[in-house]
C-alpha cells in the first residue's frame, strides 16, 4: 500500500492544530513560584496589570 500525501489544506490544519495545542500547554503551565513564571516585562503581565487597575476603578 502506498503512502498517501496530505493535501495542502489538511497539512495546514494539522500544523494549526499542533500549534494550538502547544499554545494551550504553555498557557496552562504558568504557576506561581514555578520556574515557568512569566518575566516582569512580558506584555501579558503588563496587560493583566492594566486590566486589574481598570477593574479596581470600576469597583469604586
Amino acid at each position: 500500500m502506498g503512502v498517501t500525501r496530505l493535501k495542502r489544506k489538511d497539512r495546514r490544519n494539522k500544523v494549526v492544530a499542533k500549534n494550538q495545542v502547544q499554545f494551550l500547554k504553555l498557557g496552562r503551565n504558568i504557576e506561581t513560584g514555578s520556574r515557568s513564571k512569566m518575566p516582569a516585562n512580558s506584555q501579558i503581565v503588563k496587560n493583566n496589570a492594566v486590566l486589574d487597575q481598570l477593574e479596581a476603578e470600576l469597583k469604586k
